[in-house]
């Protein structure tokens, strides 16, 4: 699902005259000081001037050139010389008299040759010299070779072992690499000092990521969110009482220190904070949760208190945390036995710190979104943290076709594009789903030419997003009528099933990781489902696979999926919703997300989950025999329609329906969005 739109970072105000006397601005509110005392909007770290940059790059080539130095001093002067082995080819010279001279410094031989020879002898490609090196065994015999060399004339020159080079040579073997990587080291702290503050290096990990946009950088207004008018009711108290605090502070009201927002992902909980702060003139702050958390333990603890720093020094100012339930989780029960959490639970308790210790004059307000507000800790949601609590859910008819006003404003429309009914036929889709409808059908327009965006442009793309793209692969003929079979069977179960969903599209083409689909959606929105209607869905689920039985009398693994959902369905009617006698209303099973020593864990008995097991299987079987009875009775009904498949490949509702011989359903009026239901094999 698209994620909701970012802001990107912009460059953060200027700062204010030293020492201001808690300043106040054209609404009332009190501009805090920082803790530094110095009551400044912090500036953004300006880049170094150029002449710093090449200064760097000097002392760089300047460390490279010294160390370069060092490995030259410490490289043996004189002429290049070969390696030779001692034993035969150093002895075999000294013995012919081609040796003139060596020198010795312990066991290593230095020497020359009285004429040029080439090591080794029978290498075309050694160059002649006439300087050589070698090693003496330890186990050699001395005095067979001092009488060897004395025998031949060799003029012999000894050094000491102990001999050492000029002191200036020495300090800087021994001392200059060290100091060029202390040097190193204490150039890059300083300058990362200058770009941080006093804080230095170190202390740029405590510093908040929170991206910030000024005022007037904020383009976004309520009049860019439509379809959820309840949260924006909700959030238009604060945007009053930002830019008018003294009507609410005459009658002794307090603006609220929080408000969490909670919903579907995208349902535009990011869009309403970056509204509100547009709506409110004021500086808005944004971040992840996640962000707070550092391998280094205290982090996080240090980049919320900076956050809240910065958030009073911009007052009036927004601060949004997103995914709060990632640093927010409940406390209680949770236990690590490697102290992983203490990071998490340190950052959690600085928040509820900062939010207790706003003061009435500082006009910082803070939002969160979350997808779990049933994970979070109880501390956060009580009153004077996040005092408000803002439910956006998903839009209904009426709020889709006002989101698609919204996203198509700045799309050219063709006359015969009908919003309202785009808008009926997206039951269940949130903000940034019909934001990428919108996204996908300009797309598509521009590749087929069209100069303005086509209702059939959008139909196409709708198709897209729900079942897939299409797959260019060729299926075998006996591939093709069996999957042809299935989706019959899903289409005609659906037709005759009371409470199902209306068949909108029946397609045997290859789309994503199915090879046909069977799309159905209901009529009008819905607040819930009936047992009635959770029965209906089991049983168009198993229409394929009993297609394939009746048949053929022998089911492939394209039912895989189809198992799937009627499984889920069956086990939430059974263990969450109380649609089982056996176990009577009862919650049986664990909420979504829950895991252990979280709140919501299943603490059911083994025998009860047994019974829960059995309950899934008796609804499933009974709705296996259901619908074998129902397709048998109506097999003519069901080849028609199969037939009508391979003949057409895709068939609307209308073709359908008169393939099967199956009258239409009148709609039913509704209200509030539920899933489209689309059965691919």
């Amino acid at each position: 699902m698209p994620q909701e739109p970012q802001q990107d970072r912009a460059p953060e105000g200027s700062r204010a005259d030293a020492h201001p006397p808690m300043p106040r601005d054209k609404r009332g509110w009190h501009v805090a000081p920082a803790p530094d005392g110095r009551g400044m909007p912090e500036q953004a770290p300006s880049q170094p001037p150029p002449h710093r940059r090449r200064g760097f790059l000097y002392f760089v080539l300047a460390l490279f050139a010294i160390n370069w130095l060092l490995v030259l001093l410490s490289q043996p002067s004189g002429p290049p010389r070969v390696r030779i082995p001692f034993q035969p080819f150093f002895l075999q010279q000294v013995r012919a008299g081609q040796v003139a001279s060596i020198s010795t410094k312990g066991d290593s031989v230095q020497g020359t040759f009285k004429t040029k020879l080439r090591y080794p002898p029978t290498s075309k490609t050694a160059t002649p010299t006439t300087h050589f090196s070698t090693e003496i065994p330890a186990f050699w015999n001395d005095s067979q070779l001092s009488a060897l060399l004395a025998e031949k004339q060799v003029e012999i020159n000894a050094k000491s072992t102990t001999a050492s080079q000029s002191l200036l040579v020495e300090l800087l073997l021994g001392f200059g690499p060290t100091l060029l990587i202390v040097g190193l080291f204490v150039l890059l702290a300083r300058r990362a000092a200058a770009a941080g503050g006093a804080m230095g290096a170190l202390g740029s990990f405590g510093r908040s990521r929170a991206r910030r946009v000024d005022p007037e950088k904020i383009r976004v207004t309520f009049a860019d969110v439509a379809g959820i008018d309840e949260a924006k009711a909700e959030l238009s108290e604060i945007v009053e009482f930002l830019s008018a605090p003294e009507r609410y502070e005459r009658l002794g009201g307090r603006m609220p220190h929080g408000v969490l927002l909670f919903g579907a992902p995208g349902t535009g909980k990011t869009l309403l904070a970056r509204a509100v702060a547009g709506e409110a003139h004021a500086a808005f702050f944004s971040l992840s949760a996640s962000e707070f958390i550092e391998a280094i333990v205290g982090v996080g603890a240090s980049r919320v208190r900076d956050l809240f720093a910065k958030a009073k020094e911009a007052a009036p100012a927004i601060v949004f945390i997103d995914e709060l339930d990632a640093i927010g989780r409940s406390r209680q029960g949770s236990v690590s036995v490697t102290g992983a959490n203490d990071e998490r639970e340190q950052t959690l308790d600085q928040i509820l710190t900062e939010l207790d210790g706003f003061e009435p004059a500082e006009a910082v307000v803070v939002l969160a979104a979350t997808n779990r507000p049933d994970v979070l800790d109880s501390a956060l949601l009580r009153p004077g943290r996040f005092d408000r609590r803002v439910s956006v859910l998903a839009p209904d008819r009426i709020g889709r076709r006002r989101i698609l006003e919204v996203h198509t404003r700045s799309i050219p429309l063709d006359d015969g594009v009908d919003l309202e009914a785009l808008a009926a036929t997206t039951p269940g889709m949130v903000g940034a789903d019909i934001a990428n409808l919108a996204n996908e059908a300009a797309l598509l327009a521009a590749r087929r030419g069209h100069e303005k965006v086509e209702m059939r442009d959008f139909t196409d793309s709708l198709e897209k997003i729900m079942l897939g793209s299409p797959r260019g692969i060729m299926l075998s003929p006996a591939d093709r009528e069996r999957t042809a079979h299935h989706e019959a069977g899903h289409a005609l179960v659906g037709m005759l099933t009371e409470g199902a969903d209306p068949v909108r599209k029946v397609s045997i083409i290859p789309r994503g990781m199915a090879l046909g689909v069977t799309l159905s959606t209901p009529d009008t929105d819905r607040v819930s489902y009936s047992r009635v209607e959770l029965d209906a869905k089991i049983r168009v689920s198993l229409g394929g696979r009993v297609a394939e039985e009746i048949v053929y009398g022998d089911v492939t693994s394209g039912a895989e999926s189809d198992i799937q959902q009627l499984t889920a369905v069956a086990r939430q009617m059974v263990g969450r919703w109380g649609m089982s006698d056996a176990v009577g209303p009862v919650a049986v099973l664990a909420s979504d997300g829950a895991g252990p020593l979280l709140p919501g864990v299943s603490e059911t008995s083994d025998y009860t989950q047994r019974l829960v097991d059995e309950e899934v299987r008796r609804l499933v079987e009974a709705a296996h025999e259901e619908v074998t009875r129902l397709l048998s009775d109506h097999r003519e009904q069901l080849e028609r329609l199969a037939q009508a498949l391979l003949r057409s490949e895709t068939l609307d509702a209308p073709e359908a329906y008169a393939a099967a011989g199956v009258a239409a359903r009148q709609p039913e009026p509704s209200t509030v969005s539920s899933p489209a239901a689309a059965q691919p094999r």
